[in-house]
């Protein structure tokens, strides 16, 4: 794909990843030795059978968790220089995430979850940005319901408004419609990809849904922990 000449920086580099756990045999190989580098503005899909290491990849990527062997660099950082509270707050300022389960706060509600990623990073119009984002996805009138009173959709579209609520220049989405029947997953893959087009971010989406990685610029496989780009 022709990237336009503004986005052709290097937002994800990924040098020589692998991840290795001990079990029961001695030593389980999860990945092995990763390469590849997305674009800023590039929309890359992760997909790969269950076990094959794809998760994995991403919670490495986000700095959840760590890789036995190699380098990530997300704009320019290499994040596992950093230690563990400098990788938490390199996420807060430049990353969203987009959860299966939601991961919303249940104590809070809809506008409290979405205004919680503007007050860490101390953001007065915390507030005004929160609504106007519900707005956009279609919730301005589910504000204050707590998510055991919003449906798995509308969790998720909540979820995507915290997401990109403080405008980040990368998005990792792990399976966002897994929890989802077909039409409520269609929905809100369609609002992921215009909310990204609108805000430019680079998206790294995991799912085993071949038609919904049609949808994104580039698609890398993995296969027992090795790397295979479409």
């Amino acid at each position: 794909m022709n990237l336009p000449l503004e986005t052709t920086r290097t937002a994800i580099g990924v040098q020589h990843l692998s991840k290795r756990v001990a079990d029961a045999t001695g030593e389980l190989t999860i990945l092995h030795e990763i390469d590849f580098t997305a674009q800023a503005g590039e929309t890359l899909a992760i997909v790969g059978a269950s076990g094959s290491g794809k998760s994995t990849l991403l919670g490495i990527l986000a700095g959840l968790d760590t890789p036995s062997h190699g380098k990530v660099l997300l704009d320019g950082v290499d994040i596992f220089a950093l230690d563990e509270d400098g990788r938490a707050s390199f996420r807060k300022e430049k990353l969203g995430f987009v959860f299966q389960s939601f991961q919303l706060l249940m104590h809070l509600n809809a506008l409290e979850n979405v205004m919680l990623p503007l007050e860490l990073r101390g953001d007065k119009r915390a507030r005004e940005k929160a609504e106007e984002m519900l707005s956009r996805v279609g919730l301005s009138s589910r504000l204050k319901h707590y998510p055991k009173y919003l449906s798995g959709g509308e969790q998720q579209r909540v979820a995507l408004a915290r997401a990109f609520v403080t405008e980040p220049p990368l998005l990792f989405a792990d399976e966002p419609t897994g929890s989802l029947d077909a039409a409520t997953g269609e929905s809100v893959i369609q609002l992921m990809f215009a909310l990204n087009r609108e805000r430019g971010s680079t998206l790294v989406l995991v799912t085993h849904d071949l038609s919904i990685a049609a949808r994104c610029s580039r698609t890398l496989t993995i296969t027992a922990g090795r790397l295979h780009q479409d």
